[in-house]
């Protein structure tokens, strides 16, 4: 009998407590709740748009860190829902990476 591994599940809700924790104080009172869950929503775009995510399966991907910032920051301009300085946006980014090593679904490249 074979086991399947555990699917890693990535919460919103802890993911964003995660990256407004991380975030630094002078940008704790300009990013709100709301503009990181937009940004996770634009990173699972992302993922989707690139097939790199499968409910059924999991396989390791290598994620182009720029092209995923610039198809964030190209939408976000696009859409004007919010405005993010870049170095607010990496910031966001950075503590979604850091919200999934914590939990298993991204590892470091050697």
């Amino acid at each position: 009998m074979s086991q399947q591994p555990d699917l890693i599940e990535f919460d919103d809700d802890d993911a964003i407590e995660f990256i407004i924790n991380r975030l630094p104080k002078a940008l704790r009172s300009r990013i709100s709740e709301d503009d990181v869950q937009y940004v996770l929503d634009l990173i699972c775009d992302f993922y989707e748009k690139n097939n790199l995510i499968e409910d059924e399966e999991v396989e390791e991907a290598t994620i182009a860190e720029d092209d995923m910032f610039r198809y964030i920051d190209g939408i976000m301009r696009k859409e004007n829902v919010i405005e993010l300085t870049e170095e607010e946006l990496r910031t966001i980014l950075d503590g979604e990476y850091e919200y999934g090593k914590s939990i298993g679904i991204y590892t470091e490249e050697d």
